[in-house]
């Protein structure tokens, strides 16, 4: 049976949460993730935001499977009340600011890379990565997520992603402007590096919004080499961040008066297609074809 993945997005997000936007800081963590280590991991990213974080920031951004790189060991899979969504509820609450990433999480016998949108007061959300990387064999040990998240953080409504999302605009379309921030997670290899570097700008000219793609760096447990390229790119395709190889703790602004000028004066938007994407998402590992 086919789900149908309906384009109405605004359904998570009350309209209570809609305020005027301004300006967004935002923190990013380009870091050297220990291979299947949740514990080294989670001191050292909380180490480097101590040392890197000077000023007030709204949101932190950790990579695709921050706690333990991107391994198919589910294994290590957390329960929704282990100790990585406990450590960042701490950190959300230490930085008084929302803090996303995504980690591997077992629920109800399945296994998701699933991103947290963690706020202050220890409240969250969750997006389940829609395209799973099948030449990583990840299909064989995850479930698909099937619907987007659209959350609100000052006025600014974003939606985040996950890595192997990035390839396929037609589930990151920005239809009826419904996100302003496009946010990507990932362990994307250097080898793509190219592919990596020439989405992202394409999905923030495309969709009109900003573009915030957050990667790791270094070798991973199986000798695969990530280069970072992490960046975010204006909605004019203007480069605002950019970091390669090194790790990084970056704090910026995105500016709601370049979104709301980009917008106003060259509003295709208005003219994109519209649609209703129908797909069946590859079967839930341990299941056939």
């Amino acid at each position: 049976m086919n789900n149908c993945l309906k384009y109405d997005l605004l359904k998570n997000l009350p309209k209570s949460a809609m305020k005027i936007m301004e300006n967004l800081k935002i923190t990013v963590f380009q870091g050297y993730l220990f291979w299947e280590n949740v514990d080294q991991n989670l001191k050292n990213i909380a180490l480097r935001l101590s040392s890197g974080i000077r000023e007030n920031t709204e949101l932190i951004i950790l990579p695709e499977m921050f706690n333990t790189g991107f391994t198919m060991n589910t294994a290590l899979a957390e329960p929704m009340n282990g100790k990585t969504m406990a450590w960042m509820a701490q950190i959300a609450q230490k930085y008084k600011c929302v803090v996303t990433g995504s980690l591997m999480i077992g629920e109800n016998g399945n296994c998701y890379n699933r991103l947290i949108w963690m706020l202050p007061d220890g409240s969250f959300s969750k997006y389940d990565k829609r395209h799973l990387f099948a030449m990583g064999k990840e299909h064989e040990k995850f479930t698909a997520g099937t619907e987007r998240l659209i959350v609100e953080l000052k006025g600014w409504k974003i939606c985040p992603m996950i890595c192997y999302d990035l390839r396929f605009p037609v589930w990151m379309r920005n239809l009826d402007g419904v996100y302003d921030l496009l946010i990507v997670v990932a362990n994307w290899p250097e080898k793509r590096a190219l592919h990596w570097r020439t989405l992202i700008p394409a999905r923030a000219v495309e969709n009109q919004a900003y573009v915030i793609a957050v990667n790791r760096v270094g070798y991973d447990g199986n000798e695969v080499y990530h280069s970072g390229d992490s960046s975010c790119i204006g909605p004019g395709g203007n480069v605002v961040y950019y970091k390669r190889d090194e790790e990084d703790v970056y704090t910026f602004s995105i500016s709601a008066e370049e979104l709301a000028k980009n917008r106003r004066l060259f509003p295709f938007l208005q003219d994109a297609d519209l649609f209703e994407l129908k797909a069946s998402p590859r079967p839930a590992a341990g299941e056939k074809e």
